[in-house]
C-alpha cells in the first residue's frame, strides 16, 4: 500500500515539472510574469531552430558527400562505357581487313 502511495505521489511530482515549450502568456496578470513567460518562449523557440539547423545541416553533409561519391562512379562507369566503345570500334575494323583477303582471292 505505501509502495502505491509513493507512486501515486511520484506521478503527480512529474506532473508539476515544467516542460519546455510554448507557453500562452495572456494567462499572466503581472507583467513581469507575462515577460518571463513570453522570454521562456522565445527561448524555447531559439533552441529549436538552432537544433534544427545542426540537423539540416548534418543531413546536407552527408548528402553532399553521398552526391560526391556518386559523381565519382558515375565518372568512372562513363570512362568503362568509352573503353568499350573505343574497343567495340576497333574489332569490326580488324574483322574487316580478312575478309577482304578472302575477297581478293
Amino acid at each position: 500500500m505505501l509502495t502505491a502511495l509513493c507512486l501515486l505521489l511520484g506521478m503527480q511530482a512529474a506532473r508539476a515539472q515544467d516542460v519546455p515549450g510554448i507557453e500562452i502568456c495572456t494567462v499572466e496578470k503581472t507583467m513581469e510574469r507575462r515577460t518571463s513567460c513570453l522570454q521562456s518562449n522565445v527561448d524555447f523557440l531559439m533552441k529549436t531552430i538552432t537544433k534544427l539547423g545542426q540537423d539540416q545541416r548534418l543531413k546536407l553533409d552527408a548528402a553532399q558527400r553521398q552526391i560526391e561519391t556518386l559523381n565519382a562512379n558515375v565518372a568512372a562507369l562513363q570512362k568503362t562505357v568509352d573503353d568499350l566503345k573505343a574497343a567495340q570500334a576497333a574489332k569490326p575494323a580488324a574483322k574487316e581487313a580478312p575478309a577482304s583477303k578472302d575477297n581478293a582471292k
